[in-house]
């Protein structure tokens, strides 16, 4: 469960049975009416799905106490969960590039924060790699702040971001 090209997630995924473990031990002595969940988000990347998944869930099994805990997964990434609704899109960036938008194939495999760098970004994801992955990093946080705000959560057309709206709306009508 390693991502060689980024340190970060490689320590996160690394710690996630330590964390997970954490998680059981505490939340196994809330008293009832305080039931608790973890719902992690995971970029997908170029992972297979089911095997990722798979991977996340033998992590889990070997909590005891085990957290009530949901996996959810940002196909290919968590800009596609932006791009899911472009209404949103247009509504912080009028001037987004519309070709760029409109070919866009929700949840596909293909360089998704790319795509919206291109359709958002002053000379596109080119422009923005030049700078590097810190304004890369920045950049990305700037379009969930300004994106986030106008999504309209029941009209997502991202299929991994319905999974996610639905597992956390699930969890939240078992507590």
């Amino acid at each position: 469960m390693r991502d060689e090209k980024d340190p970060a997630k490689r320590i996160l995924l690394h710690n996630l049975l330590r964390l997970l473990k954490g998680y059981g031990r505490t939340f196994h002595g809330y008293p009832r009416g305080y039931e608790c969940a973890l719902v992690i988000v995971c970029d997908l990347d170029d992972r297979d799905r089911t095997a990722f998944l798979a991977e996340l869930q033998a992590v889990l099994d070997q909590c005891s106490p085990k957290p009530r805990t949901q996996f959810c997964l940002a196909i290919e990434e968590g800009e596609a969960w932006l791009l899911g609704d472009l209404d949103a899109v247009r509504t912080a960036y009028p001037g987004a590039r519309k070709a760029v938008l409109d070919d866009y194939v929700n949840d596909s495999i293909c360089g998704t924060w790319e795509v919206l760098a291109d359709a958002v970004y002053p000379g596109g994801c080119t422009a923005l790699i030049r700078k590097g992955w810190q304004a890369v990093g920045a950049e990305k946080h700037r379009w969930a702040d300004r994106i986030s705000p106008h999504m309209k959560v029941d009209k997502n057309a991202s299929p991994s971001f319905c999974s996610f709206r639905d597992s956390v709306r699930i969890l939240r009508a078992k507590a």
